[in-house]
């Protein structure tokens, strides 16, 4: 009887268990929760031409790796022009100091990365794209090995984080294109018919 009783309880007990799953899993996809490492990328942008000036450095590496997980498809064929190309022109570093010791030395810096790109889309134009990245770190002047190391991580960081806002800005751009596309046609001039 007590085997009944604690077959039972168990069933009773995994059934409330998947039920407040699927309800969870219900109510994530029904307010429009969307992971955030995968953005949704426009049809015109699935296929793209990635041209840069460094093509095996970090950055271009880590936009191309974010263009992949979104499933954009890469070519290599700078020849073909009815396709979008993504042109990196290039990244600036800058570290500014943000708070200082009684004795002025530095004692906090902020670290600053901009990408600058510009997709050029066949028949439509060049949009430039510039994303910025920033992170704060403490510089200690008695650690200069440990703090040029703290600098590389913190650059392939902000590089990945830059990739993923520069593919975001993917969106803005066909928003972009779908304004452009809907300008008032104020030059089309009415017909005149002649009796």
């Amino acid at each position: 009887m007590n085997k009944n009783k604690i077959k039972k309880k168990h069933s009773l007990v995994s059934l409330l268990f998947a039920e407040t799953i699927g309800l969870m899993i219900l109510t994530t996809m029904g307010c429009g929760f969307h992971l955030r490492e995968i953005t949704e990328v426009p049809k015109e942008f699935k296929t793209i031409i990635l041209n840069s000036s460094d093509p095996y450095g970090p950055l271009t590496q880590f936009i191309r790796q974010e263009l992949r997980l979104n499933r954009v498809i890469i070519l290599d064929d700078s020849q073909r022009t009815d396709l979008p190309t993504l042109r990196i022109a290039g990244s600036s570093q800058r570290t500014n100091p943000v708070s200082v010791f009684q004795d002025g030395v530095k004692a906090e810096n902020q670290l600053s990365l901009t990408v600058s790109a510009e997709i050029l889309i066949p028949g439509s134009g060049i949009y430039p794209i510039q994303v910025t990245v920033f992170r704060s770190f403490l510089d200690n002047p008695l650690m200069t090995l440990p703090k040029e190391a703290e600098n590389e991580i913190l650059t392939k960081e902000m590089m990945k984080q830059a990739a993923k806002k520069l593919i975001r800005q993917f969106t803005k751009v066909h928003e972009d294109l779908l304004k452009d596309s809907k300008k008032p046609l104020t030059d089309i001039k009415p017909k005149v018919t002649v009796k």
